[in-house]
């Protein structure tokens, strides 16, 4: 995996009042819940599970809390029972002898069991310690309600005390979890799965997704907190098979509408707290999934009026974008606007970028018809150019792949892309995931599940079904074997315990890009 963080601090935004104002009609109201903990339950080691660490329960009852006096190194876990994104309160006493010093807590908030077990002091990452979910607290006299400002991602809650003092222990009861989300339950659609395993990979894409939605479609509720235009691609094609809270839709759209370079470019992702911030990173077809969103909503839920809105911020992204074919319909890539396509770089993307234009290309097309733009002729034209290239240039006829790149490789994000994009015949099409299935698989080099949705998206269009199941079945089933209560950022099936930042105590175990299992049942099955 590779990731380099880019720093553009000479950009000039733009900042749209009007349609900023229209984000700011569309912020969702935030439903509260009051969540107790379920148990007590302690951490064992068992090599067979994931980082080699299980949750069982205690022989402490959590109805009786209260009676467990706590001193130093003392710990407890409390289980929610399932996973949570909001705030957190517990009413804190002592017992014994009069306080003669404050009491002194560690309490640590974890999404899977290993993260309890990793000390914060020894992570050296590439991202910021400061996301590690871990508060440090001094309490000078109780009774006292602990009530911490900052809003956490996590199933378990863990209080060690560092120290009280020999004459008296700490007591602690009442906790509470407020859980925080804008998917309204309500409305969630009703889906028929007969396939318990598919069901259950149902039900948790449906609980990634409804963590995920807070003022807007974050990425990450435990890291980042942030709206990214890929994961929001994504978020909502799964929105729509479920919650179907199309207001949130728009404030996102209109966020990023918004916030535009004085080029116009959109960037990869924007900030919302503690005001409306873009961010100065730039992915390739980042910008041009502005262009699917708005598709796809459209073919959700036709608006006119937000597509007269949004679509001149559409034709910029594509025009700017095709300044990079040239005259024979070829993509030239750039390194300082790079083809994200999956975190790994451990394949050629120039392909894969290719055919993302095209599918996005055609996702223009059919919005330019609706607003009857004038320049449509020319679209089609380029689209037909990048289409001629493709074929003629990078299809292996013999070996029924795509190559990419100077060195002619075969990978398998070429032929997925080239698949969604949908310039061969079906029966190419199926031929083609055939070949990369017995030729290119395993899956190796990749480890997210927002390539895996690719992935397994371009098998359902080939009319791979049963092999699109199987691989549903095996990725997102094997993270909920290892306990998953919501879909993880970065899986990787050969190795478990896999992080992209050498350490879970900073993996986000509630991630959107993986939450399409829902859509991809609702829409395939």
């Amino acid at each position: 995996m590779a990731f380099t963080f880019q720093i553009n601090s000479d950009i000039t935004f733009k900042h749209d009042e009007f349609l900023l104002t229209k984000a700011e009609k569309y912020r969702p109201k935030i439903n509260k819940k009051s969540v107790y903990p379920k148990k007590i339950v302690d951490i064992c080691e068992d090599n067979s599970k994931l980082d080699g660490y299980y949750i069982k329960d205690s022989i402490k009852d959590i109805g009786k809390i209260k009676e467990y006096g706590m001193s130093r190194d003392d710990t407890m876990i409390l289980d929610l029972g399932n996973h949570y994104v909001g705030k957190f309160s517990i009413d804190i006493d002592c017992v014994g002898s009069p306080m003669d010093a404050p009491l002194y807590i560690r309490l640590k908030f974890a999404e899977m069991p290993s993260e309890l077990k990793f000390d914060s002091k020894d992570y050296n990452g590439w991202l910021s310690k400061s996301w590690i979910q871990e508060e440090f607290i001094h309490i000078d006299s109780l009774p006292a309600k602990l009530e911490l400002p900052r809003r956490y991602s996590c199933r378990y809650i863990e209080i060690k005390i560092i120290d009280t003092s020999p004459k008296w222990k700490a007591v602690f009861s009442n906790p509470i979890f407020i859980s925080e989300t804008s998917a309204d339950y309500s409305k969630l659609k009703t889906i028929d799965i007969k396939d318990k395993e598919l069901k259950d990979i149902y039900d948790v894409s449906v609980k990634t997704l409804a963590d995920c939605m807070q003022d807007v479609f974050e990425d990450g509720p435990k890291r980042d907190r942030r709206l990214w235009l890929g994961d929001l691609r994504l978020q909502a094609l799964a929105n729509y098979s479920t919650f179907n809270n199309l207001e949130l839709v728009k404030r996102c759209l209109y966020l990023f509408a918004a916030m535009p370079t004085e080029q116009g470019k959109i960037p990869a992702n924007v900030f919302v707290s503690p005001k409306n911030i873009p961010d100065d990173t730039f992915l390739f077809e980042y910008s041009l999934f502005f262009i699917s969103t708005l598709y796809d909503y459209q073919k959700n839920n036709f608006d006119k009026d937000l597509l007269d809105e949004l679509y001149p911020v559409a034709k910029t992204q594509m025009d700017l974008t095709l300044q990079m074919v040239d005259e024979e319909g070829k993509l030239l890539t750039d390194d300082s606007y790079p083809v994200f396509v999956d975190w790994s770089n451990d394949f050629d993307k120039t392909t894969a970028g290719q055919a993302e234009l095209i599918y996005t290309l055609k996702q223009f097309i059919y919005l330019a018809k609706q607003i009857n733009d004038i320049d449509i002729y020319k679209y089609e034209d380029i689209l037909n150019k990048l289409v001629y290239y493709s074929k003629s240039n990078l299809y292996d006829k013999d070996k029924k792949l795509f190559v990419s790149g100077v060195e002619k490789e075969y990978n398998i994000a070429s032929q997925v892309w080239m698949v969604l994009a949908d310039i061969m015949s079906k029966d190419e099409n199926k031929e083609i995931m055939h070949q990369m299935i017995n030729n290119l698989f395993p899956v190796k080099g990749i480890a997210t599940p927002y390539m895996y949705h690719c992935i397994v998206e371009a098998m359902f269009e080939a009319g791979l079904k049963d092999e699109a199941v199987t691989l549903i079945k095996d990725y997102w089933g094997s993270m909920i074997k290892l306990g998953a209560d919501t879909f993880w950022e970065a899986f990787e099936p050969a190795n478990p315990d896999y992080s992209p930042y050498g350490s879970p105590i900073v993996n986000s175990y509630c991630h959107a890009w993986s939450c399409t299992p829902a859509y991809l049942i609702d829409k395939y099955l």
